[in-house]
């Protein structure tokens, strides 16, 4: 499966709201991070429980991709971001844009880094 593929499944487990499925395609010791910053999910567990905490707090969250682009161990997504109503009943979320880079090692997902 080439970068871009997986990167597109990834988003589909996403929208799905599957976390394992999402998880899957990443490396153990993957993370997802804000652009050359902070970790905001550490290890491929962290990412698991990080996302499907957001996925039950927005029950309607979406990803759709805008644009995409694969160079070399490199994918780019322009996503499109809808939240949805929180279960918790906190504030709505106005929609976001927000360019995600998925980096690879062998056919899987090492790290994924948020620009917003």
């Amino acid at each position: 499966m080439s970068h871009l593929a997986t990167a597109e499944a990834m988003i589909a487990a996403y929208n799905a709201q599957d976390a394992d499925l999402y998880v899957s395609y990443m490396t153990d010791d993957a993370c997802e991070a804000g652009y050359r910053g902070a970790v905001v999910r550490e290890g491929k567990e962290g990412t698991r429980t990080g996302l499907a905490a957001a996925f039950a707090k927005w029950p309607e969250n979406h990803a759709e991709i805008r644009e995409k682009q694969e160079i070399g161990n490199y994918v780019l997504f322009r996503e499109y971001v809808t939240r949805g109503p929180a279960s918790d009943g906190s504030e709505l979320v106005e929609p976001f844009e927000v360019i995600a880079v998925y980096s690879f090692e062998g056919g899987k997902c090492s790290r994924v880094e948020f620009i917003r």
